[in-house]
């Protein structure tokens, strides 16, 4: 049980006994205090509060927000990788630009630009769903995370990883499609769980979930010709690889 207030105080003048809720002496009318104190529910004297301290601030904020609550950044980058995708593939369709010069067909010959271009040209309608689906959802996850950049660098690396190990490794070089940069953006974004998860921490993510997508992006290349399982490989290792520094700036992040 917590301790009543105090009955009394001494006046320090004359020695009367007073209460302790007063501010002068009524017998000498010696300044006891400023001001009378403030009292909790349960009639405790409540200290004063140290000079210096400051109430909490959430700062100035942004249009459209609410007091108390941050919206999520929209992902910019995870729309403009869906969009070059969409579009990339409208243009060819159209006649914009010969087949051979995007994907990668045969031998590089030194152009080299085509696996940046390849995982952003689709041919069948089934694997573009599945590629840009998993690179919206995934993509929009590390961006809310770790803001727009990693989305970029991930997806491109990824994307041209698998791109090059078709182009370098394949007796015959065949590859377009996003396969290898959708599975390296669902990759990286799994490191952090399948890390915790080694500690033997809890999460709260849907790993089985994940895994599934997965599975269905790497059996792709049952459906699409084009969707090459050596550029999904590709996409998987580049996206654990670069998962692993992500997820230690996130920790830090966190942690800090």
């Amino acid at each position: 049980m917590s301790s009543g207030p105090d009955l009394f105080v001494v006046c320090k003048s004359c020695g009367s006994e007073v209460s302790p809720y007063i501010t002068e002496c009524p017998y000498c009318g010696n300044r006891l205090r400023k001001r009378a104190p403030k009292l909790d529910r349960e009639g405790q004297i409540t200290p004063p509060k140290p000079k210096g301290a400051r109430r909490p601030s959430l700062g100035r904020l942004r249009a459209g927000e609410l007091p108390g609550i941050r919206p999520d950044a929209r992902p910019y980058a995870t729309l403009a990788l869906v969009a070059a995708g969409i579009l990339t593939s409208v243009a060819w369709k159209g006649g914009a630009f010969a087949l051979g010069d995007a994907i990668v067909l045969g031998p590089l010959d030194g152009e080299w630009w085509r696996l940046l271009t390849a995982p952003f040209v689709y041919d069948n309608v089934g694997y573009q769903l599945a590629a840009l689906g998993t690179i919206a959802i995934f993509g929009w996850l590390i961006e809310r995370r770790s803001g727009p950049v990693p989305v970029i660098l991930i997806a491109l690396a990824g994307g041209a990883a698998g791109a090059a190990l078709e182009a370098f490794v394949a007796t015959v070089p065949f590859s377009a499609g996003g396969n290898g940069m959708a599975l390296a953006l669902l990759a990286a974004w799994a490191v952090p769980d399948l890390q915790a998860r080694r500690r033997g921490e809890e999460t709260d993510s849907d790993l089985l979930g994940v895994a599934v997508i997965a599975i269905v992006v790497a059996l792709m290349p049952l459906a699409a010709p084009e969707a090459s399982w050596l550029a999904a490989l590709g996409g998987a290792v580049a996206g654990l690889v670069l998962g692993v520094p992500l997820a230690m700036r996130h920790r830090r992040g966190v942690d800090g």
